[in-house]
């Protein structure tokens, strides 16, 4: 579809589509791609929802719901979506005060898992109160776990967040997230590019990742198993050339095995805390992480100070060998002289006897 509206225009394609027919010139172009698709089939399904789509009740519908409806050229439109290629959506929804371009111009994703365990709700609310202290927009897909924290984290920072559903903008998936989603309208925006009304569903998950990876500057894993929703996501942030972190976490835990595979396989950097994620994906030169030094060692009170405050007289400290009265190390030039003029016979010894050979009794029998 996004090829066919790329080469013909939206109006030439639903024509198209409307009379089922293809251009001759596309069919030939889609049979040289590397794996031809069946455009018999997709031309069917094509025709089935266009045939079934009421583009006036999701206008209608949309605008009674608080939402707009923004197309590539608009002024709200995020460019970087342009990356997409063909898989650029045709519009998106949007639901929020905040402004989306905007709003992405200096964001960050935060994905992870659904399941999240402590470490990784903690790590996910972290990172989003750090990343909106410092002015930075986090994305995230509105899940439970990872996503619901890091949106929670970007709100008590007071900064905007975006949460881009895999449903339309009127339908609170998770049902529980219902005051989160009013809070993110609020503060910032839920997106989505399914239409008023539609439900969810498993291919529209991983349908609408692409978007996540598209819209910040950079992707961040903070938990994901070996097969996950947020791996997909990585791999999109790294067909599309964006930088992509992973958090460690305990080998034991399976719910790290996806970030520490990210890592091994030098896919993604290690990230343990926002100043590396903001450090990862800002203005080289401006946006860099302090550098971490090794705590100072507490320093022991003296010797001396102790035994003045008990009133007894300080003992004078033992040197170590090598040492002079200041704690510096001894000049050993004058001992290696004097052991050269050993060895040359100029340096004689002041008491000869201690290194005579002892004397024997020769009258003894």
């Amino acid at each position: 579809m996004g090829r066919l509206v790329a080469a013909y225009g939206a109006p030439q394609a639903v024509k198209a589509i409307r009379s089922r027919t293809l251009p001759p010139e596309f069919v030939a172009q889609e049979a040289q791609q590397e794996r031809p698709p069946d455009l018999t089939t997709r031309l069917h399904t094509w025709y089935a929802r266009l045939a079934a789509a009421n583009p006036a009740a999701d206008l209608a519908a949309g605008t009674g719901s608080g939402a707009r409806l923004i197309i590539p050229g608009d002024p709200e439109w995020p460019t970087q979506l342009d990356q997409l290629g063909p898989s650029r959506p045709l519009a998106l929804w949007v639901h929020g005060d905040a402004d989306l371009r905007f709003s992405c111009l200096k964001s960050v994703s935060i994905v992870g898992a659904r399941a999240a365990t402590p470490y990784g709700s903690h790590t996910a609310a972290e990172f989003g109160v750090g990343l909106g202290e410092s002015g930075w927009t986090v994305v995230s897909g509105g899940a439970f776990g990872v996503d619901g924290a890091a949106h929670r984290g970007a709100l008590a920072a007071g900064a905007p967040t975006v949460a881009v559903l895999a449903c339309g903008v009127d339908v609170c998936y998770p049902s529980n997230h219902e005051t989160l989603f009013a809070a993110i309208k609020e503060q910032g925006v839920v997106i989505s590019e399914c239409p008023p009304g539609v439900h969810p569903t498993r291919a529209r998950f991983l349908i609408r990742n692409r978007l996540i990876a598209a819209l910040s500057r950079g992707t961040v894993v903070v938990e994901a198993a070996i097969r996950s929703g947020a791996l997909n996501t990585a791999t999109h942030a790294l067909s599309l050339n964006r930088h992509l972190g992973a958090v460690p976490g305990p080998i034991t835990s399976s719910m790290s095995a996806g970030c520490h595979k990210l890592l091994r396989e030098r896919k993604a950097v290690c990230i343990t805390s926002p100043e590396d994620m903001i450090d990862l994906v800002g203005v080289m030169g401006e946006d860099l992480a302090p550098h971490v030094r090794a705590p100072r060692r507490p320093e022991r009170p003296s010797q001396r100070t102790h035994e003045e405050g008990s009133g007894r007289r300080p003992r004078p400290r033992r040197r170590r060998p090598g040492l002079d009265r200041s704690g510096g190390r001894r000049d050993f030039g004058r001992g290696t002289e004097r052991l050269g003029r050993l060895g040359s016979g100029r340096l004689h010894r002041t008491n000869p006897t201690r290194l005579a050979p002892p004397q024997t009794n020769h009258l003894l029998p």
